[in-house]
Formats: structure tokens, C-alpha cells, sequence
């Protein structure tokens, strides 16, 4: 019988970017939407701030994820381009190198010596990429995957509370967007840490404690302005 591991590792860049942006989306719209309802607006001024908090934040979740990210694989590019200059001018140290890395994992100095010998004369550059810098096809970094990736979360998350603003009246808007922003963050956390392989009820507990906090914080700004105007 064969044995296939289902491992989640290779999911790591898109669904950090997808969590980041659908949880931003709900947290900061749902508490913006509170914020101004608190302050004593209309209710088409509370939809038209959660629009635009929408439109602005996709733009800048978009805008700050590709400048991150890109960030990450500039650096990437500038270590790969040094190692490989250093393979062409030392590749007998980088063997060694390579051959201790291999030693410090447990193997014998002379089957080190052997695999370093081999995985180079296979790809040299990206053995030393995945062992001696820790970069791999999984984990380097991919900027416009995340741009568009927390775009489209954040949006379809900052959707969802103005939706729910949008459908209920003013009177009972606070303690309806409140409760079912909660509700999404939980079905959000309990969903991503499915997708990653973690403890569901613990990525639930994490996002809807955070997200409570940004929304008690920002109703009582907007209580407070109100008692100042």
C-alpha cells in the first residue's frame, strides 16, 4: 500500500495574501461602517463611506502587497545572482560548503560529500538556493499572484458587512453589522486554517477576537465625536 502525505506548504503564498486581504476587508469595513453609524449619520452616509473604504482599500491592499512582495523577490534575485557568481568562481568551496550543510542534517561526511557532488552536477544553483538560502519553487515569492489574490479578497470581505448595512435600517445597523461581521470572521478563520491544515476552532477564536476589539475600538471613536459635536 502507498503512502501519499497531502502536505498544504505550497498554498502558503496565495493564502496568506487571500486571508490578509478577505479579513481586512471585513474587519476595517465592518468597523468603519459602526465608526460613522455611531457618530450619528445617515444611513446613506455610513453606505457611501463603507463604499469607498471598499474601493480604497482594495487599491491599497493591492498597491501594498505587490510593493511587498516585490520587495521579498528583489532580494531573492540579488541572492541567487551573488551564489551563482560564487559557483562560477569557488565551486569547490561551495561543494564543501553544501557537503557540511548536509553533515550538520546527520549524513556521514563522505555520503555528504557525495549528495553535495550530485545535486550539483544536477542544479547546482538550486541546491544552494534551497539548502544554503532557503528558497524553493514553493515559497519564493510571486507579487502580482498576491496583489490580485488580497484585491479580490478584500473586496469580496469589505462586501459583505456593507451588504448587510445596506439591507437592514439604520436603527439596528450597529448590532447587525457587528454580530454578522463576527460571524463571517469566524467562518473565515475556521476556513483558512482548513485550507492550511491548522486548528480550526483556534483560527476562528483568533480572527473574531481581533476583529471584535477593531470594532468596539471604533464605535466608541464614533460615540465620541458624537457627544463632541
Amino acid at each position: 500500500m502507498s503512502l501519499h502525505e497531502q502536505h498544504k506548504i505550497h498554498r502558503v503564498g496565495w493564502l496568506r495574501a487571500a486571508v490578509l486581504g478577505a479579513n481586512d476587508g471585513i474587519v476595517s469595513t465592518a468597523s468603519l461602517i459602526i465608526g460613522v453609524a455611531a457618530a450619528g449619520t445617515t444611513h446613506q452616509s455610513i453606505l457611501l463611506a463603507g463604499l469607498a473604504g471598499l474601493a480604497a482599500g482594495a487599491m491599497s491592499m493591492a498597491a501594498g502587497e505587490y510593493v511587498s512582495v516585490s520587495s521579498q523577490s528583489d532580494t531573492e534575485r540579488a541572492d541567487l545572482a551573488q551564489e551563482q557568481k560564487s559557483l562560477e568562481e569557488n565551486e569547490e568551496v561551495e561543494t564543501a560548503e553544501l557537503a557540511s550543510i548536509y553533515e550538520d542534517r546527520g549524513l556521514e561526511p563522505t555520503l555528504a560529500r557525495q549528495v553535495a557532488e550530485q545535486l550539483m552536477a544536477h542544479d547546482a544553483l538550486g541546491a544552494h538556493a534551497r539548502d544554503e538560502i532557503g528558497i524553493s519553487d514553493v515559497t519564493s515569492a510571486a507579487p502580482v499572484q498576491a496583489a490580485i489574490s488580497s484585491a479580490a479578497t478584500f473586496t469580496v470581505g469589505a462586501a459583505l458587512p456593507l451588504l448587510v448595512a445596506w439591507s437592514v435600517p439604520l436603527t439596528s445597523l450597529i448590532n447587525t453589522v457587528a454580530v454578522a461581521s463576527l460571524v463571517f470572521l469566524a467562518l473565515l478563520g475556521g476556513i483558512a486554517a482548513r485550507a492550511g491544515g491548522a486548528n480550526i476552532a483556534l483560527g476562528a477564536a483568533r480572527v473574531t477576537f481581533w476583529g471584535a476589539a477593531a470594532m468596539i475600538l471604533t464605535a466608541g471613536v464614533g460615540h465620541l465625536f458624537e457627544a463632541l459635536t
